[in-house]
């Protein structure tokens, strides 16, 4: 297993909302999901394969303000949270060149001929 958080870069949209989720603190799985477009099996899948990387880690501990002690909570490991580090720094490079890209003389109809490629494919593993 590397120790070097771009080396699992890119992650999936999933992946790296799951990590960003958990980097503002402790939740549960079903808390992850504030976004609409994620539906319980993928959160539930893409926690699985977290888990298994190494980046997020369930805290068997009870917590003091669950309302349901059958909830399961994840925070990142110091790994999960380097990688979660090392994509955020990805996609602002990659905002960065796209926004100066089309600052740099395009015209607004040809905004789409001069957008920068997208980013590359997302590994299979998280």
């Amino acid at each position: 297993m590397t120790h070097d958080p771009n080396a699992l870069a890119p992650v999936t949209p999933v992946a790296f909302h799951i990590l960003f989720a958990l980097a503002m603190g402790e939740r549960h799985g079903y808390a992850v999901m504030d976004a609409p477009a994620l539906n319980a099996g993928a959160v539930y899948r893409t926690i699985t394969h977290l888990v298994a990387a190494g980046l997020v880690t369930p805290d068997a501990r009870p917590t003091p303000t669950s309302d349901d002690e059958r909830r399961r909570y994840y925070r990142l490991t110091s790994r999960g949270r380097a990688v979660a580090q090392a994509e955020m720094r990805r996609l602002v490079g990659y905002a960065r060149a796209a926004l100066l890209t089309m600052g740099a003389g395009a015209r607004e109809s040809d905004d789409d001929h001069h957008a920068p490629s997208p980013p590359a494919a997302h590994r299979s593993v998280p």
